[in-house]
C-alpha cells in the first residue's frame, strides 16, 4: 500500500473519531499510565491489516511499541493474539477502534478471498475483485483482496477502459467504441468490452479488445464460446458467481473471474482489543 496515502487516510479517520479529544480515556486515566493492548481473533480465517495497526498507532502516538504474531495473509485461529502495543493508555484506546474497524474488515475481505481462491485451486482460473468497494476505503479493500491471494481489477475509472452497455449505446456499437478509444487513449491504457449475447462477442473479437467480460453468463454459455475467442484476448467472467456456482465458472476456462460480494458486503471478523494496565514499575 502507499504508505503517504494509508497515513493521510488515518489521520482523517482519526480526526473523525476523535473530534477535540477523548472525552473517556482522557478525564479517567492519568497521563503517565501505561498499559498493553492485546488485539484477538474471536474466530479463525485470514488475517490483513498489518500496516493498519503500524501506521494507525504511529499517528496517534510515536512512542507506542507494537509486537506481531502473525502477518498479512497468514490464518489466524480463535482466540489467537494478533498483535500486542504498549504506551500511554490514553493513546491506545482513542487509537484502538478506528484499528479495529478497518483490520476487521480487511481480514473479513481476505478471508473470503481465500475461501473463493481455494474453490478454484483445480482450475487456471484467477479471482479479482471489482470496483464495489466502500468509498474512500478502496486501496485498503484491494490490498485485503491481494492478502487473500486474489487480484484486482482496474483500480477506478482512471486505469483501464470497460466498455459497458450505456458506453456502447451511445457509441453505436462494439466497434465503433474501440475504435474512437484506440485513436484518443495511449497505447499502455488496456480496454475491456462487456458483452451479453453471441452477436456481441463475435464483434467484439473482430474489435480486437484487450479482455472481454462474459457479464451474467451461464457457465454453459461461456464453455460454448470461450473457444471462439483468440489467446491474445484475456477472458473474464462477472455476475451470477456465488460459492456455489463459481467452480463451475472457473472449469469453463476462463480467465478471470471478478467478484463484487468480495468486498461490498462482507461481515467483519470478529477481532477484539484487551487492555492490561501496567504497573509503572514495569
Amino acid at each position: 500500500m502507499n504508505r503517504i496515502k494509508l497515513v493521510s487516510m488515518l489521520e482523517q479517520f482519526f480526526i473523525e473519531d476523535l473530534g477535540d479529544g477523548d472525552l473517556s480515556a482522557d478525564a479517567l486515566f492519568p497521563d503517565d499510565a501505561i498499559g498493553e493492548l492485546q488485539l484477538i481473533a474471536k474466530e479463525p480465517g485470514v488475517f490483513c491489516g498489518k500496516d493498519i495497526i503500524t501506521e494507525g498507532f504511529r499517528v496517534m502516538d510515536p512512542a507506542i511499541q507494537v509486537t506481531y504474531f502473525v502477518q498479512d495473509g497468514e490464518t489466524m485461529e480463535d482466540k489467537q493474539v494478533l498483535a500486542t502495543a504498549v504506551g500511554s493508555v490514553r493513546k491506545l484506546l482513542s487509537a484502538e477502534r478506528v484499528i479495529l474497524n478497518c483490520i476487521q474488515r480487511m481480514s473479513a475481505i481476505a478471508t473470503k478471498t481465500a475461501h473463493l481462491v481455494k474453490l478454484l485451486e483445480t482450475t487456471e482460473a484467477r479471482v479479482c475483485d471489482t470496483r464495489k468497494t466502500a468509498p474512500g476505503l478502496r486501496m485498503l479493500d484491494k490490498y485485503a483482496v491481494r492478502a487473500g491471494g486474489g487480484f484486482n481489477h482496474r483500480n477506478g475509472l482512471y486505469d483501464a477502459v470497460m466498455l459497458k452497455d450505456n458506453h456502447l449505446a451511445y457509441a453505436g456499437s462494439i466497434t465503433a467504441a474501440v475504435t474512437q478509444l484506440r485513436e484518443r487513449l495511449g497505447h499502455t491504457v488496456k480496454i475491456e468490452v462487456e458483452i451479453e449475447t453471441l452477436e456481441q462477442l463475435q464483434e467484439a473479437i473482430q474489435a480486437k479488445p484487450d479482455i472481454i467480460m462474459f457479464d451474467n453468463r451461464t457457465p454453459e454459455q461461456i464453455k460454448e464460446w470461450l473457444p471462439l475467442v483468440p489467446p491474445n484476448i484475456i477472458t473474464e467472467a462477472s455476475g451470477m458467481i456465488t460459492e456455489q456456482t463459481i467452480a463451475a465458472y472457473g472449469q469453463t476456462g476462463i480467465d478471470y473471474i471478478s467478484v463484487g460480494a468480495l468486498t461490498h458486503s462482507v461481515i467483519a471478523a470478529d477481532i477484539s482489543a484487551n487492555l492490561q494496565i501496567r504497573k509503572q514499575e514495569d
